[in-house]
């Protein structure tokens, strides 16, 4: 409240648009006048006019001006030669509205990086004292004179306050000075009337740090959202972006992705839907180079983000500290002292609030350590000696430092509770899982690559605590060929993670090289080494299709549950067992070993060699000829029962020269071996039943035909009698 003292009416110019949309096309300033009222005898003591030069964008025609800053400075000597004392509560602005100051002056001095004196922090807005001096009839009129007209609720315009009061409107030449004289004229009619000054406005420099719980009431008429903020921003940042407006305590609450990164918008609290109106006009307004985007929220998604949940929280940020930071990266067996230890050594050594209860580590719902931790500091001049830490070791580790909110370490409290549900990435309106199937949580399709290039990378044998960060850690300078939200974490069932992870690159060569250079590697976790996938490490080449079945549960193993992939069909059902092609290869393996009793019934006995000298008997095989023999050539197991494929192949074959052998060894002089005993082990058994003399004849049943042991159904694939001994394929595994 002001009964005396002095009073300065403030009129402010941009290059842009004026009114009521001053400042909102985030043009600079141009033009500032000034005109200072003594209260007690209502007179005008002093008034100065300045042209400011804009320096984002010079202007030819303002080349006579000065910069805000040399404006500011100027004013503020001419306000002490007139024995005024501007720091004085005696002392207060007085702007036609709000946007003057808040959306023109200390935006820009803000960006500029200029210190505004702290009365341009205080003002009172003419046409609020003109409405409760007039329309809420807070002066009783003259009894002599007849009752006036009733004003308008709201005045738009310095001219409606003029018309109402009777005033003559300023007709000089200096069309920019006009306003001002008009704003002056209606300051010293409202003083004149007896009116006092009474609703002074404040503007908060600081953003005061607050706690929010879901069980609040929020106006969702004080909420905007701020799309496409610098992801390193805090809300210090934020605040400096509506610097001007009045932002509720603890009112800055940055949005997370579902990784626990900022993604670039914010919900912004403000004390009133005034302040909320004034905040939309900065619409596309800058950050550095970029724009901001400014919309209407709701009060709901302020509590969604900022609402805390936990005690833990609000008990570690009732503790009014004036800076958090939030340490990612850390060892998960990282204690409060290592973390004291990493602020208090070194270059510019900062103190934590506290100690040991200003540290909290974020952990998972069983306890286990996260990786991030929030820190707590008392003061603002903390904050660039604790920052300048960023990605400083402790251990084998970086660390990563930023500057974090109440809202945020309550967001990431909360996330860090919530439990892995399945129902998470699936639809509300999909159908409940067949039975026997299990649902889990499943990588979005359209995200996941198909194809049969083989542009994509398989890591076995994770880290079940490993992170998308520790995989990009550990490709190191590959990491830069991966493609957008081309890491995929593969889950069990059970939402637990499998120790697999499939990335996709964006080439093939991408992939080839990574897989070269990775496989076989440790991956460095915490203060732990290990291989990828134990000590057999499997970093390989795979295609979209491959990753596609697996991250889709397209194709899972026998052992384990089967999966209900959203979105996607169901993998069609195996194929029935062939059955037949397991008989037929039963019935040629007892065949084959019935062949090798009767031919070792057929060779001749063993013959003894002599020795020239007196020593133990030795038996040496004959030489064999130096002749082609015709060996069968091997074929897979899905060809071997193909009944319409022409005959296999043959290649010639050289038999080696055996050389004589120190051990007693069989040797069947009178035959050339057209079968290999080395794939025959059932005939070892009968080594020792070997007839003596030969056979005069065969024995019953030889000629017999193989199809008679068959079932009427089957076919025999071999000769129709085993009187000769044809080369047949050779079937592996059978």
């Amino acid at each position: 409240m002001i009964s005396g003292g002095w009073v300065c009416a403030l009129h402010v110019r941009t290059a842009g648009l004026a009114g009521a949309a001053l400042g909102s096309d985030e043009e600079e300033i141009v033009y500032l006048a000034y005109i200072v009222i003594d209260v007690h005898t209502n007179q005008v003591i002093g008034q100065r006019e300045y042209a400011v030069r804009p320096t984002r964008r010079p202007s030819a025609e303002l080349q006579t001006g000065q910069p805000l800053e040399i404006v500011v400075q100027q004013f503020d000597e001419f306000i002490r030669s007139l024995q005024v004392d501007p720091h004085s509560p005696l002392f207060r602005l007085v702007t036609d509205g709000q946007p003057p100051l808040r959306q023109c002056l200390h935006p820009e001095a803000c960006s500029k990086e200029i210190n505004l004196p702290t009365y341009y922090a205080r003002f009172h807005d003419l046409r609020k004292e003109y409405v409760r001096a007039y329309t809420l009839r807070a002066v009783a009129p003259r009894a002599q004179a007849p009752p006036p007209p009733p004003p308008p609720d709201h005045p738009s315009t310095l001219h409606d306050m003029l018309e109402y009061l009777g005033i003559t409107p300023y007709t000089g030449e200096n069309f920019y000075a006009g306003e001002a004289m008009d704003m002056a004229s209606v300051i010293q009619r409202i003083i004149s009337d007896g009116f006092r000054l009474e609703l002074p406005e404040t503007i908060d420099l600081i953003l005061e740090t607050g706690i929010c719980s879901k069980d609040d009431e929020i106006d969702g008429n004080c909420i905007v959202r701020a799309r496409g903020l610098p992801w390193q921003s805090s809300d210090q940042d934020i605040a400096k972006f509506f610097r001007g407006l009045n932002v509720a305590k603890g009112g800055v609450a940055l949005c997370l992705s579902p990784q626990g990164r900022r993604n670039g918008e914010a919900l912004v609290r403000f004390v009133s839907q005034e302040h909320r109106d004034m905040a939309l006009k900065r619409h596309k307004h800058h950050i550095g180079p970029r724009y901001i985007e400014v919309y209407r929220a709701s009060g709901e998604d302020f509590l969604s983000v900022a609402g805390g949940a936990t005690c833990e929280a609000a008990a570690f940020l009732s503790r009014g500290a004036q800076v958090i930071v939030r340490m990612r990266g850390l060892p998960y067996d990282a204690t409060p002292q290592q973390v004291l230890d990493f602020f208090s050594t070194g270059d510019d050594p900062v103190q934590v609030l506290d100690g040991l209860e200003g540290v909290l580590f974020v952990r998972r719902p069983d306890g286990r350590a996260t990786g991030d931790a929030f820190v707590l500091f008392p003061k603002e001049d903390d904050a660039p000696k604790a920052l300048s830490r960023h990605r400083k070791l402790i251990g084998a580790r970086y660390i990563e430092l930023f500057r974090s909110t109440t809202a945020e370490v309550q967001q990431v409290l909360n996330r860090s509770l919530e439990t892995r549900t399945s129902t998470a990435s699936t639809p509300s309106t999909a159908s409940a899982p067949a039975e026997g199937l299990l649902p889990v949580t499943l990588v979005p399709q359209h995200v996941i690559t198909s194809g049969t290039a083989k542009d994509c990378v398989r890591l076995r044998g994770l880290p079940y605590e490993a992170q998308v960060e520790h995989i990009l850690t550990f490709l190191d300078e590959f990491a830069k060929n991966i493609v957008v939200q081309g890491v995929h974490m593969v889950y069990n069932a059970q939402g637990h993670p499998s120790g697999e992870a499939f990335i996709q690159m964006d080439s093939e060569t991408s992939a080839y090289l990574c897989a070269q250079h990775k496989h076989h590697r440790y991956m460095t976790f915490g203060k732990k080494q290990r291989y990828i996938e134990g000590c057999l490490i499997q970093v390989f080449q795979c295609s979209g299709d491959d990753m596609n079945l697996v991250l889709t549960g397209g194709v899972t193993p026998s052992t384990s549950p089967k999966v209900l992939s959203p979105g996607t069909l169901l993998p069609p059902p195996a194929p029935a067992p062939r059955l037949l092609a397991h008989h037929i290869a039963h019935q040629t393996l007892l065949a084959r070993q019935h062949e090798n009793l009767l031919l070792a019934s057929l060779r001749p006995p063993l013959l003894p060699i002599l020795p020239y000298r007196q020593t133990a008997p030795t038996y040496q095989l004959p030489l064999l000829p130096t002749q082609q023999q015709i060996l069968p050539t091997k074929r897979s197991y899905e060809r071997a029962f193909t009944q319409a494929e022409a005959p296999p192949a043959k290649r010639p074959y050289s038999a080696p020269q055996i050389a004589p052998l120190s051990l007693p060894v069989f040797s069947y002089g009178g035959s050339t071996p057209i079968f290999s005993y080395a794939n025959t082990s059932p005939m070892l058994s009968y080594a020792n039943a070997l007839p003596t003399a030969i056979p005069t004849a065969l024995p019953a049943g030889y000629s017999t035909p193989l199809s008679a042991a068959l079932p009427p159904t089957m076919t025999s694939p071999f000769p129709a009698t085993l009187s000769m001994f044809p080369t047949y394929p050779y079937y592996p595994g059978v």
